[in-house]
């Protein structure tokens, strides 16, 4: 499972309105190769889907990742802050053994 934090839910829904976004979208999320610690994270909307997709619905967000991304992403939860460190999106994921200073790469 990947959860969806209050935070990002509230972020998530802003712009989806904003953007005005259809309903048929969802949150697409991967892991590639890239930054300092090895992984990185993109997410992006989607709406459509793969054959391998693997896909999850919390707090009424539908998120989708393909399976190897699923195996770093498993029972992650997605936050978003807006305070002074700028984070923006953010994953709270308990298979990172370390991340960059910057937060913005991990590693397994």
């Amino acid at each position: 499972m990947i959860f969806i934090a209050d935070s990002a839910k509230e972020k998530i829904d802003e712009l989806k309105s904003s953007a005005n976004i259809a309903d048929d979208f969802f949150i697409r999320v991967s892991v590639v190769s890239g930054g300092c610690s090895g992984l990185s994270y993109k997410m992006d909307f989607d709406n459509e889907s793969q054959e391998k997709d693997q896909v999850f619905e919390d707090r009424g967000i539908k998120i989708v990742t393909d399976l190897k991304s699923f195996l770093y992403l498993f029972n992650s939860t997605l936050e978003f802050s807006s305070g002074l460190d700028g984070k923006g999106f953010y994953f709270v994921n308990p298979n990172a053994t370390r991340e960059c200073g910057c937060g913005e790469s991990f590693a397994v």
